[in-house]
């Protein structure tokens, strides 16, 4: 049954399809540059920047900004918090599709 499962541990801000896979893709990862990030979500620099930014403000990812040779480098990576918002969000939809079977 799904008498264990609770709708409000789904986290929302990483719910989203981009941000769910910003969050997956650092798990696997130190850190990743802004364009790799882009690359591999097919995302604009707009659409991710928000995301990012929303991951940012709820204490999931550090921005670092820095410059090599005169050009602009975004690294991104998961904070602790992060981590462990990510590992909550992944036991929440286990329990759900436990539930559904």
């Amino acid at each position: 049954m799904m008498d264990d499962f609770d709708i409000e541990k789904i986290d929302e801000v990483i719910h989203g399809r981009i941000r769910l896979g910003i969050m997956a893709f650092l798990s696997g990862a130190d850190s990743a540059d802004f364009n790799g990030l882009k690359a591999r979500l097919g995302a604009t620099d707009g659409n991710l920047s928000a995301h990012l930014r929303k991951l940012e403000d709820a204490g999931y990812v550090a921005i670092d900004k820095s410059f090599v040779d005169r050009k602009p480098l975004t690294k991104v990576s998961l904070t602790e918090a992060g981590r462990k918002a990510f590992t909550a969000y992944l036991d929440a939809m286990k329990r759900l599709v436990e539930g559904m079977g």
